[in-house]
This record gives C-alpha cells, sequence and structure tokens, in this order.
C-alpha cells in the first residue's frame, strides 16, 4: 500500500515546504517529491496543517496514570506509550528513577520484551540512576543509591533490543569503567552530579555524551567555578536535555543556554509523570505522595518531581517562550534526540529511507494525528 501526504507544510531539511508530497511505503518514507500526491496512491489531504518528524523523547517516567518504576511491565509501556503519542511522541525511552536491582531487571526484561513485540514507540530504556549523588539528589531516594559490582554493569548493558540510555553522576566512576560501558554501546549522560567542571569534561573524555536536563541537579556556572553547567556548555560534542516548561529552568537561562552551544546539540524532554494522558492528578514515588497542579509535579515540600510536560507543549514553548522559530523546535523534539542514541540515520527526519514516524500539528501547534511505521493512530 502506497500512502501520499499532500497540501501541507512538510518540515524537510530544507525548512517547511508546501509544495511537495511525503510517499510512504512499507512503513518507510520513500519519496519526497515536488507537487501533488499521485492519483494512483491513497492520499491523505493535510488541508494546509503543518507535518513533522514524530517526536521522540528520552526521558519518560510515565503516562497515562502509569509510574515505569510500579509498573515494569510490557502493559505498563504500552500504556505510557499510547498516552504520550497523543501528544505527537512516536518514540520514546521509558525511564526507570532510581529503585533497587530486582526493579531494574524487571524494567530490562519488559523493555526487551516489549520492542520484541513491537509495541508502538518504545525505542529502548533510560535508566536515571541508581549511581547518582546524594548531594543531587532531587526527588530521587539516597537510600537507593549504591556503586554498581561487575554483575551490575553487565545488567546495565544487557539490553538486546533497543538503546540504553544510563544517567550516572560521573564523579563516582572511575574512567576504565566509563569508557567499558561506552564500549558496551550503553548511551552515558550526566546527572544528578555533584561533579566538578573538571571532573565532568573528564566524565566527557570517558565517554560521557550527554547531560540530563540541563541545569537540574547539578552544579551550577559561577563566576569562578564552572561546574557541572560550564562543561556541558562548553562542551561541542554532548548533546543538552532541556524541560521547557516554565519550572525547570527560567526562559531567560534557557534561551542563554541554546545561544551558547552549536545548533543540533540541545534537545527537548520532558521528564513526564503519570498524570500526562491520564485522569488523576496525583500519584506516589517510593510511597511519597507527589501533587500536579497548574503543569507542575512536587512533593509536599515544593521539591519538583519530574514534569507534567508533554512534547507538544515543550515544542509549542520552545516557540512561544523561547521565541524559537517552528523548524528548529520540531528538530529539537525529533532530529536531535534521535541523533543523540543512535538512531539519527533512520528516525527524526522526513526524507526517503526513513521511518515514516509523523506528526499533524495545526495552527495552534496541537497534534492532529500521529503514525508510526506508517500506522495511523
Amino acid at each position: 500500500m502506497t500512502t501520499t501526504f499532500t497540501n501541507g507544510r512538510v518540515l524537510t531539511d530544507n525548512g517547511f515546504e508546501s509544495d511537495v508530497s511525503v510517499v510512504v511505503e512499507d512503513g518507510h518514507i520513500v519519496a519526497v517529491l515536488p507537487g501533488p500526491a499521485s492519483k494512483n496512491a491513497e492520499t491523505i489531504d493535510l488541508g494546509g496543517r503543518y507535518l513533522v518528524p514524530g517526536f521522540i523523547d528520552t526521558q519518560v517516567n510515565g503516562g497515562g496514570d502509569v509510574l515505569f518504576n510500579d509498573e515494569p511491565t510490557v502493559d505498563g509501556l504500552r500504556r505510557i506509550a499510547a498516552a504520550h503519542r497523543k501528544y505527537g511522541t512516536t518514540g520514546m525511552l521509558p525511564t526507570l528513577i532510581s529503585d533497587d536491582v530486582a526493579v531494574m531487571c524487571r524494567a530490562i526484561a519488559a523493555t526487551d520484551e516489549a520492542i520484541a513485540q513491537d509495541v508502538p514507540g518504545i525505542l529502548g530504556i533510560h535508566l536515571e540512576g541508581p549511581y547518582l549523588n546524594a548531594a543531587r539528589k532531587g526527588v530521587h531516594d539516597p537510600a537507593k543509591f549504591h556503586t554498581p559490582d561487575a554483575a551490575e554493569l553487565t545488567l546495565v548493558s544487557a539490553l538486546r533490543n533497543g538503546r540504553t540510555l544510563l544517567t550516572l553522576a560521573p564523579e563516582r566512576f572511575d574512567t576504565a569503567t566509563l569508557q567499558a560501558l561506552a564500549a558496551r554501546g550503553v548511551i552515558l549522560a550526566a546527572g544528578h552530579t555533584a561533579a566538578t567542571y573538571e571532573q565532568l569534561r573528564d566524565g566527557f573524555a570517558a565517554g560521557i555524551t550527554g547531560v540530563t536536563h540541563l541545569f537540574n541537579a547539578m552544579t551550577p556556572m559561577n563566576s569562578r567555578e564552572p561546574g557541572a553547567v560550564g562543561a556541558a556548555l562548553e562542551n561541542a560534542e554532548a548533546w543538552c536535555g532541556l524541560i521547557v516548561d516554565g519550572y525547570h529552568v527560567h526562559d531567560a537561562t534557557l534561551r542563554v543556554a541554546i545561544a551558547a552551544r552549536p545548533r543540533g546539540k540541545m534537545m527537548l524532554v520532558t521528564d513526564a509523570m503519570p498524570p500526562v494522558g491520564g485522569e488523576r492528578e496525583s500519584f506516589e514515588l517510593y510511597g511519597v505522595p507527589m501533587i500536579c497542579r497548574d503543569g507542575q509535579c512536587t512533593t509536599a515540600d515544593g521539591t519538583l518531581a519530574g514534569s507534567a510536560l508533554d512534547m507538544a507543549s515543550a515544542v509549542r514553548n520552545t516557540v512561544r517562550r523561547l521565541g524559537l522559530p517552528l523548524d528548529e523546535a520540531c528538530r529539537m523534539a525529533s532530529q536531535y534526540p534521535a541523533q543523540f542514541i543512535g538512531l539519527g540515520g533512520e528516525l527524526g527526519r522526513i526524507a526517503p529511507g526513513y521511518r515514516a514516524d509523523l506528526v499533524v500539528l495545526d495552527d495552534d501547534l496541537q497534534v492532529q494525528g500521529t503514525w508510526i511505521g506508517g500506522k495511523a493512530d
């Protein structure tokens, strides 16, 4: 079956183009052609709306009233992915917040099985901890923090299907261990860290390629101590995740950070919690109540506990609050995260050979439809 998307504003490598048609066969884009659709294809008339690559979120703790830590199962992953798909997320790394080794085992096994079953949207797993620094714990339970032994390092790299992202505090690891993890294919990101500028620079040299929610839960940039933030901003190769919700980081700080770094290295993440796409405004983490109000998730004492952000809102906020053009905001939600997790050759662009993961947005940047592998929601 051939499907052609036509009569829209299509985000290509040249920016938005309104005079092209996108041809999809067997779940992949086979051509981006000038002019209207072929008469021999099933035609989807976009009615002038935007067609952009599906969003890829590398930090999703939950959604649809499901917390991955509480339901590390294939069904739990299916429900989380379905909840976020309504907001344009066609690929994600479900994220396990620091937990016991037994829970890590179940989460990795569930992710493997979900990918084997072709659960739409699951690209791998993000283990956010438990190898973090208690000085920058955020909402994580420091009782879960520990130093992994050899068997646990093998577990961390045990995922057979998809990508594994591991957030860690680099100051807790020696160079050889970081290098060994990277050599096994684990994508390493610094986060929840008290690292000095020098320690994070050493971590980058040892194989760390990302920074988890830049500015949050890490040493700040000061005049005489650049800290982890300074090391991240200086590094032209590392990818940095940004939570653009108006709560985690001030808009002006985000604008300065984006301007300071090479284009293509800043990516949007949600750090989403169960209320996204769900019906409940409260949930529990480690048995502690968390409340979501006005788009903000916190503990009773006001500590941020992930977010109530979805990717479509993150894109809108990047345009409306930060002033970036829509094409760049969409790339920050698709192409750049795909490149970060090593899938830049198959996801994140509307180009021949890429999987047909697509999102339709209206003029208000609300999601009007999604396709994963050419299949509509």
